[in-house]
């Protein structure tokens, strides 16, 4: 049975495109695919904690060898790789925040970047191990970013790309809502342009 991840990592619960648009997103998917079953995660509403140096410690001490602080920390961390692991289809929701991602979905992908687990380091160097997936990113930004003299800014695409290669993840389709914050015209603008490519996905 196939089964769609979507995360949301937005800070705004309300009026938010980056939820709005990835929530249409999965419907459709969910709606071409009726056996599919979704596991949502939102980062932003619950919270990831941050690394710190017990959960470091633990992800490089074999697990028989973890002390009960090591143990407990790592727990998250596990449950989290081991989601993404089951899924087929990852759908991440995220607004640009101050040219990158928000802090939720950097803990998120710490926790999940796991040498030995979800990927390795082997003769020809760093090999990814969560392959196989297909990852849809709908991103909503203030500007436009994806063109133009601001294109430089843009941390967002860049590193989730990077991030989600390293990890094995190298299907990734970015669906982009951009230059909300110019006025409602271009809000309705973007919002039918990510639509249009949402439908074309879904087909």
């Amino acid at each position: 049975m196939a089964t769609i991840l979507h995360i949301d990592s937005s800070a705004r619960q309300t009026g938010s495109l980056s939820r709005q648009l990835g929530g249409e997103l999965v419907a459709k998917l969910q709606a071409a695919n009726p056996a599919a079953t979704v596991a949502r995660r939102d980062v932003a509403q619950n919270p990831l904690p941050h690394l710190t140096e017990s959960l470091i410690g633990a992800f490089f001490t074999p697990a028989e060898q973890r002390n009960a602080d090591q143990a407990y920390a790592i727990k998250t961390s596990d449950a989290l790789v081991d989601e993404l692991l089951a899924a087929d289809t990852i759908v991440i929701g995220t607004p640009m925040y101050n040219f990158s991602v928000g802090s939720s979905l950097k803990a998120w992908i710490d926790h999940v970047a796991r040498a030995g687990r979800t990927f390795q380091y082997g003769a020809n160097g760093p090999e990814g191990l969560v392959t196989g997936k297909k990852v849809y990113v709908v991103v909503a930004s203030g500007g436009v970013y994806s063109a133009g003299p601001a294109a430089g800014y843009d941390h967002v695409t860049t590193y989730l790309r990077a991030a989600l290669g390293f990890l094995g993840m190298t299907d990734v389709t970015f669906i982009l809502a951009e230059g909300v914050a110019m006025g409602e015209a271009a809000v309705a603008d973007a919002t039918a342009k990510a639509r249009s490519q949402i439908d074309a996905i879904a087909g």
